[in-house]
């Protein structure tokens, strides 16, 4: 098979499924009935033409018959003038009429002929069609029956196309959804880890870091503060305040020492 041969019938197929699905049955039953009643229409017609041109015979035959005893009268006049001549040719009138009156009595038997069977054909076709209207009406009424229960089968499982769009949509929503919350989960961890630096501070990692230290080191000291003076401060705060005054003890016994040296060597001096 050619590339142009699959093309077409590629086409055609495709043509063909379009119609399929577009196609309503409903609506070809009734064009079909509709086609049916225009060809019984025709039928008619058909026969009424047929009868009239039947009537034109049948009229011309009777002025035929009448002028034949007509002739017939002209006759039987001329033998009575003893007018032989004359009534032969009033015979050969006549004949002739007789024989035209035959020739539109087969006519005539022809057209009745057509006529009946026209006529027989055409209750035939009417039966037909009162036939098809009966099971025309059956088929819709299925039809529609089937196409609701279908409607509600897929309305209720999900299966038609509006409900796949709906199910696709819900994917996507929740799709993005997800991506969303895990983009949100990712720039709260970056954000705590620090990787991403404040857009309106001109402090780097290590100058925050620092000014967290000092302010916990801050707030540790005002704690300690104020659990002394509520009485409620710890051991470890007592022997550091002990060992402070006793560093300071030995200061000032230091700076004694050094200030009766200087004294002495002051006095050899003015001695």
């Amino acid at each position: 098979m050619g590339v142009l041969s699959r093309l077409s019938y590629v086409v055609r197929s495709k043509i063909n499924a379009a119609l399929n699905r577009a196609e309503d049955p409903s609506e070809t039953l009734d064009y079909s009935y509709e086609q049916m009643r225009d060809e019984l229409q025709e039928v008619k017609q058909g026969i009424a033409d047929l009868t009239t041109q039947k009537k034109r015979l049948e009229m011309q035959k009777r002025r035929l018959e009448e002028n034949v005893e007509k002739h017939n009268e002209q006759a039987r006049e001329a033998v009575n003038q003893d007018r032989e001549d004359l009534a032969r040719r009033a015979l050969e009138k006549k004949k002739q009429k007789m024989n035209q009156i035959e020739d539109l009595e087969g006519q005539i038997a022809s057209l009745q002929n057509t006529q009946d069977n026209l006529v027989e054909k055409k209750d035939q076709l009417q039966n037909r069609i009162e036939e098809f209207r009966t099971k025309k009406e059956s088929m819709k009424a299925r039809y529609e029956a089937a196409e609701a229960q279908t409607r509600v089968s897929e309305a209720m499982t999900g299966a038609g196309d509006e409900m796949e769009d709906v199910g696709r949509a819900i994917e996507r929503a929740e799709e993005r959804t997800e991506d969303m919350e895990a983009r949100s989960e990712a720039m709260d961890e970056l954000q705590e880890s620090g990787v991403f630096e404040d857009a309106l501070s001109d402090k780097d990692s290590l100058d925050r870091e620092l000014e967290e230290v000092r302010t916990s080191g801050e707030v540790d000291a005002e704690l300690e503060t104020l659990k002394t003076e509520m009485g409620k401060g710890s051991t470890d705060t007592a022997d550091a305040d002990t060992a402070d005054v006793e560093t300071e003890v030995e200061t000032e016994s230091a700076d004694e020492d050094i200030e009766a040296e200087l004294e002495e060597i002051k006095d050899d001096e003015d001695t």
